[in-house]
């Protein structure tokens, strides 16, 4: 018997077309159409009136360190995706980096399927690892699914993921460019991080003077000159240097192959505020200035930088010392990256709109998953997340779903409260109540020649 399936009634949905009353049927894990308001139920259909409460598109995020296997202590599937399903967010897509082993081949890449299946509430997909030595390896894992490869200019704080020099970046986006696949790279320059001052000790302008924005400025600036020459698609990882925005602009209407993510903490952040000691506001690249802030936002405005992702990069509690020299740098920011954005987005006169479009939209494209995911439209996913938009709530670290409670908005007071969130037509989360794991394990999708077209 097929299914009746049920409708999503909202005074509020947002759709590709933009925001209006609606009444989204859903069947078989797909969305049917996108009806008016007060449009018939289909009969044996259930209806789901959510009242003024905005109904979302789920959002996907490119950018989670899961890792697991290997390091479960800092996080792992089952936790990470029930902290991203309380936070909205249906799809993510793991970093191939701190999990023992990284995804660096395609043995490596089964093994991280292997831990996942069956834990996870939201579906997930891995990028590949890009490494000194692995080019051989890269056309395996690109046949196997994964979504891209990450490279770092730079180390990576875990000696199992050491860093490309440019002859090495070279090699890899030769062999990337030649799949047509995606190469994503933390951008900073090992020189200019050699040079700066490095000292030890709790306070955060040392820290951020040992990460200079010339480091990032110069990275980026030497991936967009080997993605021209090689018409590579390219993509930057969690930006934080507004300098670094005019020669990306440039590239871009130069028709190079680039895209930019930046990160809620560079986004609502800002160094001024930071207290020294607080390593739980410590990442690299580091979050800088409020003057870079102001800038990334209008770089997202304008289309400079495509998207935000959370580069959710959790540790135990331990690791986060107040010497920022030694602490792990990471933000864990899975579950808050949502009601974070939005409530910097709406003081500064953006909509939701506007955050779906960086968080979904545009996520679901760099991913080449935007035939399923990332809008409320017929043929699409019936993946979902409620949102009482004008609701605040105060951060408490305790109540996070993520396996360690270390946060940067601990205490901070936030607009837009997940009310549900759904995956494929089904109910996940409610009233801070999960099902079990109904996540997929996600494989890139294969796209005739035809489609493959430049950045989103």
């Amino acid at each position: 018997m097929p299914d009746a399936g049920h409708v999503l009634r909202s005074t509020r949905v947002i759709t590709p077309g933009g925001t209006r009353a609606a009444s989204v049927t859903v069947a078989d894990g797909m969305i049917t159409a996108v009806l008016p308001y007060d449009a018939p139920v289909p009969e044996g259909a259930r209806l789901e009136d959510l009242g003024d409460d905005v109904l979302l598109p789920g959002l996907v995020d490119t950018h989670v360190h899961v890792n697991d296997p290997g390091r479960t202590e800092w996080e792992g599937f089952r936790t990470a995706t029930r902290a991203a399903a309380a936070g909205g967010v249906t799809t993510l897509i793991d970093m191939p980096l701190n999990s023992l082993p990284p995804t660096t081949t395609v043995d490596h890449l089964r093994a991280k399927q292997r831990v996942a299946a069956g834990r996870a509430h939201v579906d997930v997909g891995f990028w590949g690892g890009a490494l000194p030595g692995n080019v051989e390896d890269l056309r395996p894992l690109h046949e196997a699914g994964v979504f891209g490869f990450k490279a770092f200019l730079s180390p990576s704080g875990v000696d199992e993921f050491p860093h490309l020099d440019q002859e090495q970046l070279a090699r890899s986006l030769a062999e990337v460019a030649a799949l047509d696949g995606l190469l994503i790279v933390h951008a900073e320059d090992p020189h200019h991080l050699a040079a700066a001052p490095r000292r030890g000790g709790p306070k955060y302008a040392d820290f951020l003077a040992s990460r200079p924005r010339e480091a990032e400025n110069t990275a980026v600036a030497h991936l967009i000159a080997q993605a021209k020459h090689r018409g590579a698609r390219v993509h930057v990882l969690h930006l934080s240097s507004g300098d670094a925005l005019p020669t990306i602009a440039a590239a871009k209407a130069d028709g190079v192959r680039v895209t930019v993510e930046t990160c809620p903490h560079y986004l609502t952040l800002t160094a001024e505020e930071i207290p020294d000691g607080a390593s739980e506001f410590k990442c690299c690249p580091p979050i800088r200035e409020a003057a870079d802030r102001d800038l990334l936002w209008r770089a997202l405005a304008d289309g400079t930088v495509d998207c935000v992702v959370s580069d959710h990069s959790p540790s135990t509690a331990d690791l986060k010392t107040d010497d920022f020299a030694t602490a792990w740098g990471g933000i864990s920011g899975l579950q808050l990256g949502l009601p974070a954005v939005w409530t910097e987005a709406r003081g500064r006169g953006h909509g939701l709109e506007d955050v779906v479009r960086w968080m979904s939209t545009r996520t679901a494209a760099l991913a080449g998953l935007d035939a399923r995911k990332g809008a409320i439209a017929p043929g699409r996913d019936a993946d979902f997340a409620v949102l009482a938009p004008d609701e605040t709530f105060t951060v408490d670290p305790a109540a996070l779903q993520h396996r360690n409670h270390v946060t940067a908005y601990a205490g901070r007071t936030l607009y837009g409260v997940v009310k549900s969130t759904w995956l494929r037509g089904e109910r996940i989360l409610a009233d801070g109540a999960f099902t079990e794991p109904k996540g997929r394990l996600l494989t890139r999708p294969h796209r005739h020649p035809k489609d493959r077209t430049g950045p989103p």
